[in-house]
């Protein structure tokens, strides 16, 4: 049975959902929610509070980028991307809050200011808070992620986990945004946010909302 994730990948969590499941090989949709269109009955049900990510499977509905990946993963256990060793599981969990909590809160200040106020919104954008954030606290994140990107290229078992979608699916918002890593200063952290989104899961998706934003461009 399909499933129906609601929402737009340029939103990094609906854009995590969508790589969890493609990295899965489970049959999904995506229907469009958000940027003023009016949202399906079926969304609503699934998402109370209108937040996207939403899921309706069957009968069954869930909103939350977390909740949503958690129960595909019970769903279809392999290709295991959620590790069940005690410490890799904690530290793919601790890496998921990091990009879902830490760097999303300074993605959004950057994001809403430079694309969905003024695009979407039709409004003008606080230009000065997204400056502020990619300067004092965009750099500090990647001071971490620097920090501890292992040789490897992945951030837990030496292999692609939900750790990674969920870190590198942040970054790719904020690069639409004009923020990216400086590979001069972060070169693993830049190396490492390559090759990730270089799967296809990632890549297909990322051009798609290229050309979006492109054709959405100011005249």
């Amino acid at each position: 049975m399909s499933m129906t994730i609601y929402g737009a990948t340029l939103s990094p969590f609906v854009r995590k959902t969508v790589v969890f499941a493609t990295e899965k090989g489970l049959e999904f949709e995506v229907v469009p929610v958000g940027g003023g269109l009016t949202p399906p009955a079926e969304f609503l049900e699934a998402s109370p509070f209108r937040k996207i990510p939403g899921l309706k499977h069957g009968d069954f509905t869930i909103s939350d980028s977390t909740a949503i990946v958690t129960y595909m993963d019970a769903l279809k256990p392999e290709p295991n991307l959620i590790p069940t060793e005690a410490r890799a599981r904690a530290r793919t969990i601790w890496f998921e809050e990091f990009g879902d909590t830490l760097v999303a809160a300074c993605g959004g200040k950057i994001v809403f200011n430079r694309i969905v106020s003024p695009r979407f919104l039709g409004k003008p954008g606080d230009l000065a808070v997204a400056d502020e954030a990619q300067r004092t606290e965009f750099p500090k994140l990647m001071d971490y992620l620097e920090s501890v990107v292992p040789a490897s290229g992945y951030l837990v078992e030496d292999r692609f986990t939900l750790a990674d979608i969920a870190v590198a699916s942040p970054l790719a918002t904020l690069a639409h945004a004009d923020c990216s890593v400086d590979a001069g200063a972060h070169p693993k952290t830049a190396a490492y946010l390559e090759k990730i989104l270089a799967r296809p899961s990632f890549a297909g998706l990322l051009a798609q909302e290229r050309a979006f934003l492109k054709a959405t461009e100011p005249a």
